[in-house]
């Protein structure tokens, strides 16, 4: 058995929760939009032919924001088939996945879905084939009120009043030889900080987003950063992040400490980043949006043969995830939460069926994946400020970061309702661990008011359509709190969820 502990007080806060953080990433990708949240011959296909099995999903899901079209897409996309009478819109080549789009929906019917789903739309622009046209056109459509011709088209096709985005990507992943238009940091620095002004001159106030490296194994990372910001600091206020983790070569050990590459990445771009403004001389501190990030069987789609054929949203990535795939994903939401001062949007890639937390079926069900529940609670218990967390606990080696504490965890405080949450995994694969939080700083009493464990004896155990619920969080029964003192017992492979309120 494994001891571990650590102490909260509210004086000792890291920056207030942002809801951004529970964002999610819809793009025309495989079946993520086509029979994901699109399926008008589904039963449950409300009148704009929306999934109301999915939407519902959705919101218990607790996602804030979500972006689209794209990712890799995005790079090769024309906005404008996809507004107007569907029978007049092209079918269109997809380089990016190899495969026909439809233009079935577009940004009118992805506003409409948004708007029943309660959440915010990050909308990403084409930085591979276009750049400050297309983003002053499309921001025309989407914003402006009316008496121009785009706004006023958009009034004609359905939308009298503008969608009022806020947050704009200034492209995807521009520093990946993979993506169409790939541009050299300078190349792409010089067109962010272009468009940005012309944004800004149609409608100061929206909050931009640069393109960071597509992932710390970048042979470019951090000089991308710097070269970007030296151009554009001043136009943009945030600075993207994108990462996925596996297990390679069967090494769960390493696979369960993906936070803390997580960490290193996030502390290496704020480095870079606040190095820039220092040398610019400037007060601003840039944000980073971990705009892309899950758990992802990169090797499997990579070692995938290449297809000649041009289909309709393919099965493409359909990762089925299980036991251990979830409780990396609640240790990366530990991670994000951490780094709250900094990280203030992400999107865990993607929302339905493309790597998602929702899996549907055309004409059939959708059920929750594993990774479904650590976003799920986590996004509904963090609330208010999130406390600093100094673990003391053992630690184990892996293979790929060295020894690692085998327990991680992250805390907050809504100082409304008085509610402390506590969020924390055990990695460890064999021992459970005696967890000890010390609350007395607090000045009260407090009880449990709710308490789950993931965990489970089979690691490799899924939800399927015809098992849904085989995995899902059950109530902690060892959770309890005395003499200012929270306790709980946390099976090896587990992520916990306890809040407590006071008494």
């Amino acid at each position: 058995m494994l001891s571990a502990s650590f102490r909260l007080d509210p004086a000792f806060t890291i920056a207030p929760v942002s809801r951004r953080t529970f964002g999610s990433f819809v793009e025309h990708m495989g079946r993520a939009v086509y029979t994901g949240i699109y399926e008008p011959s589904h039963p449950t296909a409300d009148a704009d032919g929306f999934r109301q099995d999915v939407l519902a999903l959705t919101r218990e899901l607790g996602v804030s924001i979500v972006r689209y079209p794209g990712g890799n897409f995005v790079s090769g996309y024309r906005w404008e088939d996809g507004v107007g009478p569907v029978a007049d819109r092209p079918v269109r080549r997809d380089l990016a996945w190899h495969s026909l789009e439809t233009n079935e929906v577009g940004i009118d019917e992805f506003m409409r879905w948004a708007e029943k789903a309660n959440v915010e739309v990050m909308y990403a622009l084409n930085f591979g084939t276009r750049g400050v046209q297309e983003a002053l056109d499309v921001h025309e459509y989407l914003n402006h009120p009316s008496g121009t011709r785009l706004s006023d088209q958009r009034r004609s096709n359905g939308s009298d009043k503008p969608y009022g985005i806020r947050m704009f990507c200034l492209g995807n992943e521009m520093d990946g030889p993979w993506q169409i238009g790939h541009k050299t940091a300078v190349e792409y620095g010089r067109l962010a900080v272009e468009t940005a002004r012309a944004l800004r001159a149609a409608e100061p106030g929206l909050e931009l987003v640069a393109c960071g490296s597509s992932h710390s194994s970048m042979p470019t990372f951090a000089a991308w950063e710097a070269q970007v910001l030296e151009l554009a600091y001043d136009s943009v206020d945030y600075i993207s992040a994108h990462a996925y983790y596996q297990p390679i070569d069967g090494d769960l050990e390493s696979f369960l400490a993906s936070a803390v590459d997580m960490d290193h990445f996030v502390n290496s771009v704020v480095a870079t980043a606040d190095s820039v403004g220092a040398r610019l001389k400037s007060k601003k501190k840039l944000q980073i949006s971990f705009d892309e990030w899950n758990v992802w069987y990169l090797k499997e789609f990579q070692a995938a043969p290449p297809t000649s054929e041009w289909p309709i949203a393919p099965r493409i990535i359909e990762d089925q995830y299980n036991v251990a795939d979830a409780v990396v994903v609640g240790s990366l939401l530990i991670s994000l939460l951490r780094h709250s001062d900094r990280v203030t949007a992400a999107c865990q890639a993607q929302l339905v069926n493309v790597i998602a937390p929702i899996r549907s079926e055309p004409g059939g069900p959708a059920w929750r994946q594993t990774i479904f529940h650590p976003f799920a609670l986590t996004s509904r218990l963090a609330r208010g400020e999130v406390l600093r967390v100094e673990m003391r606990a053992p630690l184990y080696a892996t293979a790929r970061f060295g020894d690692v504490p085998t327990l991680d965890a992250v805390a907050t405080h809504d100082d409304a309702t008085g509610d402390v949450t506590v969020f924390v995994v055990n990695r460890s694969l064999t021992d459970s661990a005696d967890l000890t939080v010390a609350v007395a700083g607090f000045g009260r009493a407090f009880r449990i008011a709710e308490s789950w464990t993931l965990s489970d004896d089979d690691l490799t155990a899924a939800n399927t359509e015809q098992n849904p619920d085989r995995v899902v969080p059950r109530t902690n029964g060892t959770a309890w709190v005395e003499d200012g003192e929270l306790h709980a017992s946390l099976p090896p492979v587990s992520w916990t969820a306890i809040r407590l309120s006071p008494a």
